[in-house]
């Protein structure tokens, strides 16, 4: 359909639900992501549906929105493909956020397995492994990162937040699209099965003897613990060895997603001398 439509009362508690429960998320498959940019970036064969208003078409034709050129190129998308137009009334009670972009996509969850993420590992390169992340904030960052740094897969324990978390969503800034990731049951198992890949395995940890710095990277993976608790003794037990990142004052320890940007750009710095 690609018309104005009226939204029943089950639809509106339909999307809502995909916004706020994860249980709801994952039974369905589905995800939702808002604003021009998260619906351009998507591959198109995550996008399920687009519900958009008639004043988002109006100002993307001419060029007015804040993300100008974005914008334009989703207007653009949208008219070949299925959409309904909704009221701005509609779209504020199926949004996640106070002031809505005008467009909400409906998006296919994607399904890595092991064998995915790891048929990258042909080179040096490196993994993150989260175990209990909690703040969708710091997952989403740690995402972004990951991209930029060049990582080859992020795998989280079944305890760490949703990815599909709306505001995870947002703080990935894309990088969802194109970061290849998978949740395990158990996450000891899944790293004993990188190691044996040939992957070294890299604990920050308060207990580390070499600071994270003085380390030489190859094939690698990166442990990172719970904000509150840090790594559980049996993950951190996985690990070929503990880095350490310096700390002054009283600290003991640094935000998870400042924690991982650390040891993320230290890699990538080692492969730039490389290749110099």
């Amino acid at each position: 359909m690609d018309g104005k439509v009226m939204l029943t009362n089950a639809k509106i508690k339909e999307i809502k639900k995909l916004n706020e429960k994860s249980k709801a998320r994952r039974e369905a498959g589905l995800f939702v992501t808002e604003g021009p940019r998260m619906f351009v970036e998507a591959p198109l064969e995550w996008v399920e549906h687009i519900y958009v208003t008639e004043e988002f078409l109006q100002s993307a034709d001419r060029g007015v929105l804040t993300d100008g050129d974005t914008a334009i190129r989703a207007g653009e998308m949208i008219q070949w493909m299925e959409h309904d137009i909704v009221t701005k009334e509609q779209m504020a009670k199926i949004s996640d956020t106070q002031t809505p972009q005008g467009i909400m996509s409906i998006m296919r969850q994607p399904d890595y397995s092991f064998e995915d993420i790891m048929t990258k590992n042909k080179e040096a390169g490196f993994y993150m492994v989260l175990e209990d992340i909690q703040d969708p904030g710091n997952l989403g960052t740690i995402f972004r990162t990951a991209e930029g740094a060049g990582a080859l897969g992020i795998i989280m324990s079944r305890g760490t937040v949703d990815i599909f978390n709306p505001k995870t969503i947002r703080a990935t800034m894309g990088s969802i699209y194109r970061v290849p990731f998978m949740y395990t049951d158990d996450l000891e198992e899944t790293v004993k099965r990188m190691k044996a890949g040939g992957i070294k395995v890299y604990a920050a940890h308060l207990k580390g003897e070499k600071y994270y710095d003085e380390q030489k990277y190859d094939k690698a993976a990166f442990l990172i613990g719970n904000e509150g608790n840090g790594l559980s003794g049996s993950i951190a037990a996985c690990a070929d060895e503990y880095i350490k990142i310096p700390m002054e004052g009283q600290l003991e320890s640094l935000n998870a997603g400042v924690a991982s940007a650390l040891l993320m750009y230290e890699y990538h710095r080692q492969k730039r001398l490389k290749s110099l």
